[in-house]
C-alpha cells in the first residue's frame, strides 16, 4: 500500500502553482544554492539556503566565473544580487543583476549558531542514511 502526502498535488498546474505562490518561509527553502566541493566535503551537506553574507561563485550565464558577496537574497522575484555583478544603465547608474541561485556555487558561508545547528543537523541525517545502507 502507498501512502499519499495529502500536501501535494500531482498535477503540474497545481505544483506550479504551488511553488510561485509559495510563501516566503518555503521560498528560502527553494532558494538553495550548493556548497563547493570543499565545503560538501567539510559539512557532509550538499546544498543550503542562500543567504545575504555568502561569498558565491557564478557558474552558468553571461557572468560565469564571477566572484562575490551576496547583497541581497529577493525571494519575491527568486533572485540574489552579487557584489560586482551589476549592469551600466545609459545614464551611468549601475544596477545589480538579478541571479538565479541554481546558477551559483557558495564558496564560503556566513555561519552563525543557527546556521551551524543547520548544517550539523543534515550532516548527521547524511551519516544516518550512509551507515544504514553499508
Amino acid at each position: 500500500m502507498t501512502i499519499q502526502n495529502r500536501g501535494l498535488a500531482s498535477s503540474r498546474r497545481k505544483s506550479r502553482a504551488a511553488h510561485f505562490n509559495a510563501p516566503s518561509s518555503q521560498r528560502r527553502v527553494i532558494m538553495s544554492a550548493h556548497l563547493s566541493k570543499e565545503l560538501q566535503a567539510k559539512y557532509n551537506v550538499r546544498s543550503i539556503p542562500i543567504r545575504r553574507d555568502d561569498e558565491v561563485t557564478v557558474m552558468r550565464g553571461s557572468q560565469k566565473g564571477r566572484e562575490g558577496k551576496v547583497t541581497s537574497v529577493y525571494r519575491l522575484k527568486w533572485a540574489i544580487h552579487v557584489e560586482r555583478v551589476v549592469r551600466e544603465k545609459s545614464n551611468g547608474q549601475s544596477v545589480p543583476l538579478p541571479l538565479a541561485p541554481s546558477n551559483v556555487v557558495i564558496t564560503k558561508l556566513k555561519l552563525d549558531k543557527d546556521r551551524e545547528q543547520i548544517l550539523e543537523r543534515i550532516g548527521k541525517g547524511r551519516e544516518a542514511v550512509k551507515s544504514k545502507s553499508a
